[in-house]
């Protein structure tokens, strides 16, 4: 019998208020498109029928373990303040306990309409499902904590979107689901006991040594805060963009979640939006870490009544200490980082202040020559043994970059040139899920229904660090003609 190692189903028992039952709507012919076979290795799955994996994946089949729901929850979007909002196509089907001992959810997206649809139809179509599996594993090979695809199913039905499209369903794996918005939910009516019963469940699934603290709500919006530091700081240095930031969209957990209108920047510049919604550039790449600031203070004030029961108001203090914080810790993490993928120590920002000054030039210098972010970094690494030519071929002159790569060489640890390049192809991919191949390999799925080419990315990006001479139309930016014109959509 297909099974998990184990699988159970806390959320709906114990927060029952914050779900609706609801069951997976009808297909007519499941197929599987796609199973992440490593992925189901973690989770201990031990099916590998096709046939039985597309009817379970589509919803057509319930293990006996299984009790589907549409998780409640409210958002900010675009700064405005929705108070329902809630899992309009998707449905939790419980929790996996895995491998390594962790609690992980098993949802479907893309399974019908459930009470928290608001019209919608409820349902996905072939492009966005294999986006979101593919910009999925590629985050997840660049070390970018995230939600992943265990399987992508055609249903064999057609959506209406502008035009008909096959239909999909996608089975998202997450440390949780919980999001800022679910804490919005119960907090905009007020129902603060109900937030307490939430925060009491988080605390517990995802940071259990505070169970038992006296202060544990105050060091939960902590722990947030220090992995959205963490996750936004990984996003800016691979030049991605979320493109949808709204509350709803931002988990507790700290991994990246819901793959709508997201995008690789190719030439570096911090107003890049993809976003076709987002006309205001709210979502910018360069506005991320700000935008999740924001974000943060609303969690915060959904957990003001928690931190000080007696007198909220006087919670509002220490709760702002720890929002204050955010910004160093993102800074942190982010020259960090990138020092990192410089070649350099991480330890000589506490040594002199001038390698942030370091590390700032060369973003400017990125900038001014419009250069293409990742293949600036990769590009560096050659640069380490003398191999300059490919490095200033992606500036509008050597000298250009000459100046700054004089001033980065005399930071440079004192190891063999060999070990400090190797160092750095590790960190600094050559492959990225380059918008024009992503493009290219969706509409083949869509269109010819040929997989070819999203398997050949897939491949790829599940392996960004290692250069492949023969593949080299994977490490190549995208036409001028293109970028200028190319916008991402929700796929709703």
């Amino acid at each position: 019998m297909a099974r998990f190692v184990s699988m159970d189903n806390s959320y709906v028992r114990q927060l029952p208020e914050f779900c609706v039952v609801s069951q997976p709507m009808s297909v007519s012919q499941p197929r599987l498109l796609q199973f992440n076979d490593s992925l189901a290795d973690e989770l201990g799955w031990s099916e590998s029928d096709a046939n039985r994996l597309g009817r379970i994946f589509s919803g057509q089949e319930m293990l006996p373990e299984m009790q589907p729901v549409a998780q409640a929850y409210a958002g900010h979007q675009f700064g405005n303040f929705v108070p329902q909002l809630g899992d309009g196509r998707a449905l939790l089907l419980g929790e996996v306990i895995d491998v390594n001992g962790q609690r992980r959810d098993i949802a479907l997206k893309g399974s019908g309409p459930t009470a928290f649809s608001r019209g919608g139809d409820g349902k996905a179509a072939v492009g966005p499902v294999l986006r979101e599996y593919l910009v999925g594993e590629a985050m997840h090979a660049l070390g970018i904590p995230t939600t992943r695809a265990l399987a992508a199913v055609a249903t064999g039905d057609s959506v209406m979107r502008m035009n008909r499209l096959p239909g999909a369903m996608l089975t998202r794996v997450a440390a949780s689901h919980i999001r800022i918005g679910t804490f919005q939910y119960f907090a905009a009516r007020g129902r603060f006991d109900l937030v307490r019963k939430l925060a009491d469940y988080t605390i517990h699934r995802h940071d259990s040594e505070l169970v038992e603290h006296p202060n544990r709500y105050l060091l939960l919006l902590q722990n947030v805060i220090q992995r959205q530091a963490a996750l936004v700081a990984k996003w800016m240095l691979a030049g991605f963009i979320h493109g949808v930031m709204n509350t709803d969209n931002m988990t507790i957990s700290g991994e990246t979640i819901d793959y709508g209108p997201c995008a690789f920047m190719e030439s570096y510049h911090p107003g890049t939006v993809f976003s076709s919604i987002d006309t205001g550039g709210r979502y910018a790449y360069g506005n991320q870490p700000a935008i999740a600031h924001w974000n943060l203070a609303r969690f915060a004030e959904t957990l003001l009544p928690l931190i000080n029961e007696e007198d909220p108001q006087s919670a509002i203090e220490p709760a702002t200490a720890e929002l204050e914080k955010f910004g160093q810790l993102y800074q942190q993490h982010w020259l960090g980082g990138a020092l990192t993928k410089l070649g350099l120590s991480p330890e000589l920002v506490r040594q002199d202040d001038q390698v942030e000054a370091l590390v700032i030039d060369w973003f400017d210098l990125l900038e001014r020559n419009q250069v293409d972010l990742t293949l600036a970094w990769r590009r560096l690494a050659d640069a380490v043994g003398g191999n300059e030519a490919k490095l200033s071929a992606l500036f509008h002159s050597k000298e250009e970059v000459d100046p700054w790569l004089q001033r980065w060489r005399r930071w440079l640890p004192d190891s063999p040139l060999t070990e400090i390049a190797e160092q750095m192809r590790n960190v600094n991919p050559v492959y990225i899920a380059r918008n024009h191949l992503v493009e290219e390999a969706l509409t083949a799925a869509s269109d010819q229904a040929d997989l070819g080419p999203f398997c050949e990315l897939l491949d790829r990006v599940r392996n960004p660090f290692v250069e492949q001479p023969d593949q080299q139309r994977f490490a190549e930016p995208a036409s001028n003609e293109f970028n200028r014109c190319y916008r991402t959509f929700c796929g709703t």
